[in-house]
């Protein structure tokens, strides 16, 4: 498993799909996934620190876990089959759940968890992106974009 760290939300012109972009710590790869709107804003959200007045779906969902006594300890996002992805929620006493990667990662930003993914689903999907620590972020952006603009979902596909 490798780690991963959330680059961040974007929206995919002209399909106008958002798409969630993680980067290999360490590594050259990034991880495109397509989201839902609900999931991006709520990515996005944790990001931002937006805290709204009500709790979300994934705030309460943390605001749970804490209550139990409850620690994610991580995420896995484990492979895509028919470009759907797969991940899963690590909670403590080793307990793995079933969850999709975009609430998965909401989750995990909510709590502080790492997000890892599997060797063959980086070597199967993920995009090779020249020396990622030498440019700034304004670069990463620039070139994130001009990912999006050339990328479609069945580049992904089998």
């Amino acid at each position: 498993m490798r780690e991963l760290d959330v680059v961040g939300v974007r929206v995919e012109m002209p399909s106008n799909q958002p798409i969630v972009l993680l980067r290999e710590v360490g590594g050259d790869r990034f991880l495109p996934i397509w989201i839902g709107a609900v999931e991006a804003t709520a990515i996005a959200f944790a990001q931002q620190g937006v805290v709204p007045p009500r709790p979300m779906t994934h705030d309460l969902f943390k605001d749970v876990l804490d209550a139990a006594g409850i620690t994610l300890e991580q995420v896995r996002i484990t492979e895509v089959r028919d470009n759907t992805y797969y991940a899963e929620l690590v909670l403590s006493g080793g307990l793995e759940i079933s969850s999709r990667p975009s609430d998965s990662i909401a989750l995990a930003l909510r709590t502080g968890s790492p997000i890892y993914a599997s060797e063959p689903l980086l070597d199967e999907a993920g995009v090779l992106m020249a020396d990622p620590d030498s440019e700034d972020q304004e670069d990463e952006v620039a070139r994130f974009r001009q990912f999006l603009d050339e990328v479609t979902p069945e580049d992904f596909s089998g």
